[in-house]
This record gives structure tokens, C-alpha cells and sequence, in this order.
């Protein structure tokens, strides 16, 4: 099996446990988002099974430079604007980081 060249961002979030339903929405938009702006979201990873904090995204990008191209809407798109309103209104995510990571995969 060949490695595509695409990368993985992983957006690892320390999130307000009591307001999972608002993170919800913020991620539904985020991955509508995604999508039409040429990426593949492999969607967010919640909390499950006893008290947590954390939440996963993963999405891919054919390259950075494609990744940056939607980085760039940020702060300007409305529905950019209208997806962290959502963030910022609700408190729904305390911090966040974002990774890149490849694959490495079995022949």
C-alpha cells in the first residue's frame, strides 16, 4: 500500500463538560466546513464513558499548502465567523492545540 501525501491535522481540545451539546454544533459546522472547502473530516472524537474534559478532531488536507488555503478564511468568511461565534458564545472549549501528523502505514 502506497502513503498518499496528505496530511492529518489533530486538534486535541480541553472542553466544558457541561456544554458537550454546544461543542456538538461547533464541531457539526466545523466538519460541514471542512468538507466544502476541500478537506476530509474523519470526524470529532467525544467524551464517552466517565467524567472528561478532552475531544479529538481529525481532518486531512491534500497538502499544507491546500490546509493553509483553508486556514485563511479564518476571521474573515462569514460562516467561518458564524462557526467560532458559536466557541466563543457558549465557552463550550477551554484550549485547544492542533498537530499535524502522516501516516505511516503496512506495505
Amino acid at each position: 500500500m502506497e502513503c498518499q501525501k496528505k496530511i492529518t491535522c489533530v486538534v486535541d481540545y480541553v472542553i466544558d463538560p457541561r456544554k458537550i451539546s454546544e461543542f456538538e454544533e461547533f464541531g457539526r459546522r466545523w466538519i460541514e466546513l471542512v468538507e466544502k472547502h476541500g478537506g476530509e473530516h474523519l470526524g470529532y472524537f467525544l467524551p464517552s464513558e466517565g467524567a472528561s474534559d478532552r475531544a479529538i478532531a481529525l481532518f486531512n488536507f491534500q497538502s499544507l499548502a491546500a490546509y493553509e488555503k483553508h486556514r485563511s478564511r479564518f476571521g474573515s468568511d462569514p460562516e467561518f465567523i458564524a462557526a467560532d461565534r458559536i466557541r466563543d458564545e457558549s465557552g463550550c472549549i477551554l484550549r485547544y492545540e492542533r498537530t499535524f501528523i502522516r501516516p505511516l502505514l503496512r506495505r
